[in-house]
């Protein structure tokens, strides 16, 4: 390389011991011009370095100030501040104007390397004259390390010397106001700028479209194509139309579409890349593909956005179809493609797709990409393949926040919730700070651990972050605590919150688990109230409380409310109609829901069984549970519990043997509440020698469900001895539960056995158990009113009664 710069400068015979003050008479123009445009050319910092030491040789350093400008660039290019601050100190004193000073602001700004304004600073000291090159540079300089308040020390200074009638430091001025979120600041200089070109009115768009002032953008491009003089350009609608994406607002994007045509805009890849994305995200497929097959030429932007548009609106087979178009036409797939899609494979459940795609990763080499890495960690978490996830982020060579964040919440998602804990441990102990998408996290963490205390750690750290008050953040606070059964610190979240649906829903859940459910119908009353629209969530959580209450009045006109609100056909929505009129006797209003949902899932055939089954109305629940299978839908764990506990109560033994079989060869486990039913199948048929050896042979150990459907069926058949047996465990086993004892001493007291009577009581009395208080329920008007043996309804007064009669 050296020997190639000495050929191509081998006319120069100047020495470099010339003096200074002659050199540039006695050295021709040409190498001057050779050095400059090899020094623009230079590769590499080595390169650079060569054609340092050349210029030195010639003796045109350090007199040369554009050489010494061309120079500190270069350096600046390969990250190198320091050699070019050393060669702009050798050089100064040869410079009469601002521009070697220029020249170095510029430099550190492409160098990322913050002088805190010392060059600056020593221009104004020294009596460097400032031009309209310099202010551009330190509003760059201000805006990347954002010092405002230089920023407005720069501005009062332009003002002072008149520059702000330049259009050049004006546009400057409006990016650094608009990168610092000034954004009345930025209109108000746009406003006072006397003379506007393109560039200005494109920087006051991109200024309000990059800092959520989308209505704003939206009107300055409107201003700038009512103008005359200065139209929109391509930077301007490639500008404009991620606004219109983000605002939905596809009746501009057409009339953008139009100008575009008109203008013969058309033509250019990032206009057509541009009205691709905004036609997708404004759900118009149909446009977006239009726009995608008439493009003259097509980029990887281009097949990103014809990916990214068609996953947005949920055709995530279409996404699929687009990408293997995409490989069939030789487009190569870079980062952005692979992050696009790895999420779309997860909604597809193709995991051996993904997989595929990850090989295809490690074999262009790209895997280490920081994106691709952290959607693979994300697509492997979702897929519950929490090992493969690790293997990823641990061969990970750079991490960001949202590598640590993805690991979290593979850790979370799959329930693996200390390793989630400790791994924000070693986030924080290798220096990454965490923020409040860690927080929202690990909370679900804290929920399934049931740990408060480790909830309210995070919930303390989240104040000293000053991020309690971010919507995600008290959301999952709130979640948080009201799965620990803190529902009144849950509400206190609430209270203090900023809400949205998901705050309400949360507590509408919460509050329908427990036995408060009346504030699940408040908050849903208070929903509609402040004008939030009740969405799935909304529906299953007050269905549920009404089911809780047995508020059948209530249920009716939230199912009506379902209905305007075209929830009714919604599977979740349904199920809990279904589940809601079955438990409160309404089996007819329960089989209207059943028939009318389009889609019938396990869930849907489960209640319905288990509905006729607590009715008594056995032959029905075992048909409905033929009928499951001929409709396509498999039987799962609870579809077997229903179908032995109708079998149980209508003594049909053999085929609740059958069934029991064909739930072992389904390969389905059973579970306690299997084996209960079974043993109170034998027990109800006096089979009680089978319901023993049921119990004996158990691969599990029984618990206080099977040894209490033993001892029903003692009491059934009068077998004092094996309910004495059962009882010895039930008592071990819930110490606190009266029923039992009860039951032993009752069938004690009908076999005359006075002494083991005794003995039961006083081992009640011993454990300070007393028999529990029967409660009668009754609604009056819009309340549910309950009252125990010998109770009055103070409140409620003769008339009051009448008149519901």
């Amino acid at each position: 390389m050296l020997s190639h710069h000495r050929n191509a400068l081998r006319h120069i015979h100047a020495p470099p011991s010339l003096p200074l003050s002659t050199s540039t008479a006695t050295i021709p123009t040409h190498p001057h011009s050779n050095l400059l445009t090899l020094i623009s050319a230079a590769q590499t910092l080595h390169q650079t370095k060569q054609l340092h030491a050349l210029s030195l040789l010639t003796g045109l350093l350090p007199g040369s100030v554009s050489l010494c400008a061309s120079l500190i660039l270069r350096y600046a290019s390969f990250n190198s501040p320091a050699a070019s601050r050393r060669l702009f100190d050798l050089t100064v004193p040869y410079s009469r104007t601002a521009f070697l000073h220029n020249t170095l602001i510029r430099a550190f700004s492409i160098a990322q390397f913050d002088d805190r304004f010392r060059t600056y600073n020593h221009m104004v000291r020294t009596g460097v004259r400032l031009d309209d090159h310099t202010f551009p540079f330190v509003f760059k300089a201000c805006s990347d390390s954002m010092e405002v308040k230089k920023g407005l020390e720069v501005h009062g200074v332009v003002v002072k010397l008149g520059f702000d009638s330049d259009v050049y430091v004006g546009n400057t001025l409006l990016s650094f106001y608009g990168n610092c979120g000034k954004l009345g600041d930025a209109r108000k200089v746009f406003d006072e700028m006397p003379e506007r070109d393109a560039v200005s009115w494109n920087t006051i768009i991109r200024v309000f479209a990059v800092n959520g002032g989308y209505v704003e953008a939206l009107h300055c491009y409107r201003e700038m194509s009512l103008g005359v003089w200065c139209r929109p350009n391509v930077v301007s609608v490639v500008s404009v139309l991620p606004v219109c994406a983000e605002l939905a607002d596809e009746v501009m994007a057409v009339q953008i579409h139009c100008y575009v045509v008109k203008s013969g805009l058309g033509t250019q890849v990032t206009v057509g890349n541009a009205l691709v994305d905004v036609y997708g995200k404004c759900w118009n497929v149909k446009a977006s593909k239009q726009v995608f097959d008439e493009m003259s030429e097509r980029n990887e932007v281009s097949w990103n956005a014809a990916i990214t548009g068609l996953s947005y609106v949920g055709n995530n087979a279409g996404a699929l179809k687009m990408f293997r178009s995409m490989i069939d036409v030789g487009v190569k797939p870079n980062s952005v493609t692979i992050s696009s899609m790895l999420p779309v494979l997860v909604e597809l459940e193709l995991f051996g797709v993904g997989k595929e795609l990850h090989g295809f990763c490690v074999k262009m080499g790209i895997e280490s990409d920081v994106f691709i890495a952290n959607s693979l960690i994300d697509m492997y978490a979702k897929s519950g393949h929490s090992y493969e996830a690790s293997n990823v982020f641990r061969e990970m060579d750079e991490r960001n926040i949202v590598s640590w964040n993805a690991m979290i919440a593979n850790f979370a998602q799959n329930r693996l919730e200390l390793e989630a804990v400790g791994l924000v441990r070693q986030m924080q102990a290798d220096g990454e700070i965490p923020n409040s998408v860690t927080i929202t996290n690990l909370l679900p963490a804290c929920s399934w651990l049931g740990s408060l205390r480790l909830g309210k750690e995070i919930h303390a750290r989240t104040i000293r972050m000053g991020s309690v008050s971010d919507l995600f953040v008290s959301n999952a606070l709130t979640d948080m605590y009201a799965k620990c059964g803190w529902l009144d610190l849950a509400r206190n979240i609430f209270n203090i919150s900023l809400r949205d649906k998901v705050s309400y829903n949360t507590l509408i859940i919460g509050y329908s688990q427990t036995t408060d459910c009346s504030e699940s119908l408040s908050l849903f009353s208070e929903m509609k109230q402040v004008g939030m629209m009740h969405d799935t969530v909304s529906f299953v959580g007050v269905i549920s409380a009404c089911t809780n209450l047995t508020a059948i009045k209530q249920g009716k006109e939230i199912h009506g409310s379902v209905i305007r609100n075209l929830f009714d056909c919604h599977l979740f929505v349904a199920n809990s109609l279904l589940d809601f009129y079955t438990k409160s006797g309404r089996i007819d209003l329960a089989t209207k829901v059943f028939d009318r949902i389009p889609n019938k899932d396990v869930a849907s055939w489960n209640t319905m069984i288990l509905g006729y089954g607590m009715l008594g109305e056995l032959d029905t629940a075992i048909s409905f549970f033929e009928a499951m299978r001929e409709d396509g839908v498999e039987y799962d764990s609870v579809s077997y519990i229903a179908v032995l506990s109708s079998c149980s109560h209508g003594g049909l033994v053999e085929k609740g043997k059958r069934y029991f079989e064909g739930m072992l060869a389904q390969n389905i486990e059973p579970t306690q509440q299997h084996y209960a039913c079974m043993v109170d199948l034998l027990g109800r048929a006096g089979l009680m020698e089978e319901a023993i050896e049921l119990i004996n042979g158990m691969p599990i150990v029984p618990d206080a469900n099977i040894w209490g459907s033993l001892l029903g069926a003692c009491r059934i058949h009068g077998n004092i001895e094996l309910a004495s047996w059962a009882a010895e465990y039930l008592f071990k086993l819930k110490p606190d539960h009266c029923g039992y004892y009860i039951l032993l001493s009752n069938m004690f007291a009908e076999a005359g056995r006075w002494e083991d009577v005794k003995r039961v009581r006083e081992l009640m009395k011993s454990r300070g158990l007393k028999k529990n208080r029967s409660y009668s329920w009754v609604q009056i008007r819009d309340e549910v009113h309950a009252f125990g043996v010998g109770e009055r309804l103070e409140r409620l007064n003769s008339d009051c009664l009448l008149a519901e009669s």
